[in-house]
């Protein structure tokens, strides 16, 4: 099938797909008029890799995954430490971002969002302030 039909079929951009191959994630055959000829198996390996990318692993993580799904004597636990690894960098970000908001939030209720030209919250981005601590 063409480039074109394994998008429709995993859900992916043609683009995407493309840009896979580049990075050597998938390799498709080429027929002999050298346009990408994708097989099924081709269709699976992309929707894997859309379903790793939608969960947030990076292209090189989803690299690893790809050749630990490909690998039937890998170790459960090796794909089980990657996963672990990305739910820590996870809660990682929801820390920080929680703290952000915490911080904007702060700043919000700090501003009177009035017509004066005073405004903690720009204040506070150039360094000149102290209302969110």
């Amino acid at each position: 099938m063409n480039v074109g039909d394994a998008a429709r079929r995993a859900g992916l951009p043609a683009k995407t797909i493309r840009y896979y191959e580049e990075i050597g994630l998938i390799a498709p055959q080429r027929a002999g008029n050298g346009y990408r000829a994708y097989s099924g198996d081709d269709v699976h390996r992309l929707a894997f890799l859309k379903r790793a990318r939608d969960l947030g692993f990076s292209i090189e993580v989803c690299r690893q995954l790809m050749a630990l799904y490909q690998d039937r004597s890998r170790a459960s636990a090796d794909v089980r430490q990657i996963a672990s690894d990305h739910v820590r960098a996870i809660e990682d970000k929801i820390r920080e971002l929680q703290s952000m908001r915490a911080t904007l939030q702060k700043l919000v209720h700090a501003c009177h969002g009035d017509e004066r030209p005073d405004c903690p919250i720009l204040e506070e981005m150039a360094g000149e302030s102290a209302a969110a601590q």
